[in-house]
Parts: structure tokens; C-alpha cells; sequence
């Protein structure tokens, strides 16, 4: 098989995960009141991104919870809360309503920093990339000066359908969802590779700092570098009749 066959079979199933679940989500219309899994792998797409072959939408991230590394105790680290996490805060937050913490989502954070190099923004957001650790300024003052940003990112990531499975195992980097989600990952990425599904001249990713999601085109660093084992796609198969609608 090759590596345009198990891409065309992944995305076959991504097509029956958006069957099961009556079709995709796009989280500006989603709650943490929906029946969510408590874990599993999610997989956002892009509206005007699609396949070369096809109309069918074009995964640009890919995503689980709870697998960074082994633990005693089952963590309590659930699906929407880390799709929460990339949501941001919303109407009700006191301060900065539909903004968010991109230093809490690694998908806000370079989506952030791709918007700030397509429009030249890197005088008005000094610390985007940093830590707090190391910003000397009051946190309060950074959030306030990088609220507009948040908005932004938060507007684009709502914006962004996603579809996800059912695949609930222990915490563990040896995890079934740690292994599809990085396999998936490796598939569909086109870093140093000849490229299938190319990307979009106007895809926001390809203003990313990072050359692994210019290049990948996901805004994934890990695993888009690395080989991919086809026998993920089974797995993915068998999470897939385990989903159902929240």
C-alpha cells in the first residue's frame, strides 16, 4: 500500500466518523453540557482547504489528551476540556470575554503567531512566544495588551470544524490514542515529503515561525518528521464504530 492508499483510506473514515456523528462541530456552537467522551483524538479541518482529489475538507490538527506520560492515578484531563482550552473564554468572562490563554493551547499560541507575521504585529505583541517565567511585566498588564490578539485567534479556531473518536484507554505515551494520534500525524504530514493534499498559498499556517507547519502543513510540530506505521489505521477503524453524537 501506499502512502496515497492509506491516505485516502484515512480520510475515508474521517468520513464515516462524520456519519456517525451527524456531521462536524465547529466549537463557537459547542458546550461542555454535550454527552463529550472522556477521552479520545480530534482532528480540525479548514474551511477553503481541501483535498486534491477531492472537495472533501483537509485535516490541518490533530489531538488527544492525557498521554505526555505515564501516571498512577487516571487523570481527570478530559476531551472538552482540552477542546475548551483552544475555544478560550467566553461571554461571561469578566475581563476578556471570547478571548483566551494561548499559553494554555499550543494550537492558539502559533495560530497567534502566524497572524502576527502575516500582518506585521510583532511591535504590538513583544511576549506572544514567551513564557511567563520570563516576562517580568505584571500578568495582568501582558493579558490585557494581547486581548485583541486572543479575540482574533479565538474567532479563527471557532471558526475551524472538527470531528473526533472515541478512544478512552489509561494515560500513557503508549496509549492507543497517543499511537493514532501520532501516526496520523506522520500520514498526513508532507514535511520533507512529496507533497499530497498541497496547501493553499492563503492557508494561515503557512506564516508560521515554525518550518515544520509550513512545510507539514498542520499545525502540528511533533511527529511530522517521523514515519508512520499503517497499521494505525485499524485502530482508527475500531475507534471509529465507537463514537456516537454528544
Amino acid at each position: 500500500m501506499t502512502r496515497q492508499d492509506d491516505l485516502d483510506r484515512f480520510y475515508e473514515l474521517l468520513d464515516d466518523v462524520e456519519k456517525q456523528v451527524g456531521g462536524t462541530r465547529k466549537l463557537k456552537n459547542c458546550t461542555g453540557y454535550m454527552d463529550w467522551p472522556d477521552r479520545g483524538v480530534y482532528f480540525f479541518l479548514e474551511p477553503g482547504e481541501t483535498r486534491d482529489s477531492a472537495d472533501q475538507l483537509r485535516v490541518t490538527r490533530i489531538g488527544t489528551v492525557a498521554v505526555s506520560k505515564p501516571t498512577s492515578e487516571k487523570s481527570t484531563t478530559s476531551l472538552w476540556g482540552r477542546l475548551k482550552q483552544h475555544y478560550g473564554t467566553g461571554s461571561g468572562s469578566p475581563n476578556h470575554p471570547h478571548g483566551g490563554a494561548h499559553r494554555g493551547s499550543v494550537y492558539r499560541k502559533h495560530a497567534g503567531e502566524a497572524i502576527i507575521e502575516k500582518h506585521d504585529l510583532d511591535d504590538d505583541y513583544p511576549d506572544w512566544d514567551k513564557r511567563w517565567s520570563s516576562i517580568e511585566r505584571e500578568r495582568s498588564e501582558v493579558r490585557d495588551e494581547e486581548y485583541i490578539l486572543e479575540r482574533r485567534v479565538s474567532t479563527y479556531v471557532r471558526e475551524q470544524p472538527f470531528l473526533w473518536v472515541n478512544l478512552d484507554d489509561e494515560p500513557s505515551v503508549d496509549s492507543d490514542r497517543a499511537y493514532l494520534e501520532r501516526n496520523a500525524i506522520a500520514l498526513l504530514s508532507n514535511f520533507d515529503k512529496q507533497p499530497i493534499d498541497p496547501r493553499r498559498d492563503g492557508w494561515l499556517g503557512r506564516y508560521s515561525q515554525s518550518r515544520e507547519i509550513r512545510e507539514s502543513g498542520l499545525w502540528n510540530v511533533n511527529h511530522v518528521d517521523e514515519r508512520y506505521d499503517s497499521e494505525f489505521l485499524d485502530i482508527f477503524q475500531n475507534a471509529v464504530n465507537d463514537t456516537t453524537s454528544p
